[in-house]
């Protein structure tokens, strides 16, 4: 695990919280989203790679195991089905339009954002901190976002959700995509999504693999969030994981009335179920 050069109080409740979303759901069984950008990977993400991908059948995810706490494996073993890992763009599509969380998929009241849906070309994140977009590289096979919210409601403000499905075209490109996330928080902490959305403060810590119970890989993203209709500062939370040449992004943008905790358990419930879409659809 790539260490994180801070201390205090703020990267410990970043590792604690993140540990949350590491083990939570899956058989096994962080999309940013605006009217902007969706900055859920980097202009070194896209490069082409190269490495071999697991073989071998699955076993089915047991349901049991996805939504019971305390009922997760000791360590990570699900293996995707070659026959069912993708290998073109028509392939891909399929499995992030699957994969991906609808409005009934998440949790209680979400609703659609506006935009809704969006795939097709990919975030690159400059020197400027800016993000911006570019088209698919070479080396990603389709890449889908749905955004979801909680209305305002009872006095709370609108949370905003996105779950973003990713298919590199390798395992070694899809892992890539997970330690170039990390380094973008050492690069850029302070973000500009457009839109005059901006994300400040943030904090990325890739996990250690034997703490990852439901994914090949995971990492977790915490900061601070501001834009129109925000109602001031909020709290940001973000998650991303693998499972073989897959990656999924799970983000939610805090609002008036929520607490991290609050925000933890969306981002976790959210996350342990589309790794658990992914497994389905490569099993």
């Amino acid at each position: 695990m790539r260490k994180l050069m801070l201390v205090g109080p703020r990267l410990m409740a970043v590792a604690a919280a993140g540990a949350l979303l590491a083990g939570c759901g899956g058989s096994s069984a962080k999309d940013r989203s605006g009217p902007g950008p969706d900055p859920s990977g980097s202009a070194r993400r896209g490069s082409p790679a190269t490495g071999g991908e697991k073989t071998g059948a699955s076993k089915k995810p047991d349901p049991k195991q996805s939504t019971l706490p305390g009922a997760l494996p000791s360590a990570y073993d699900f293996t995707p089905n070659p026959d069912r890992v993708p290998k073109n763009a028509a392939q891909a599509r399929k499995l992030t339009r699957g994969a991906a969380l609808g409005e009934d998929d998440w949790t209680a009241g979400m609703v659609r954002h506006t935009p809704y849906e969006s795939g097709g070309s990919w975030p690159v994140l400059p020197d400027s901190c800016v993000w911006t977009r570019s088209a698919l590289p070479a080396g990603i096979l389709d890449s889908f976002t749905r955004r979801l919210d909680i209305p305002a409601r009872g006095g709370k403000g609108r949370v905003q959700g996105a779950v973003t499905v990713t298919v590199h075209r390798t395992e070694a490109g899809a892992d890539r995509e997970i330690e170039d996330t990390v380094q973008e928080s050492f690069r850029c902490p302070d973000q500009e999504l457009g839109g005059g959305q901006r994300l400040s403060g943030l904090m990325s810590l890739r996990f250690d693999q034997k703490d990852v119970r439901n994914a090949d890989a995971s990492l977790f993203e915490a900061g601070k969030y501001s834009g129109p209709e925000s109602g001031g500062v909020q709290d940001y939370v973000w998650s991303k994981s693998r499972i073989g040449p897959v990656t999924t992004a799970v983000s939610v943008k805090g609002a008036k009335g929520y607490t991290d905790t609050d925000l933890l358990r969306i981002a976790a419930e959210g996350g342990a179920k589309v790794l658990y879409r992914v497994e389905l659809e490569l099993k």
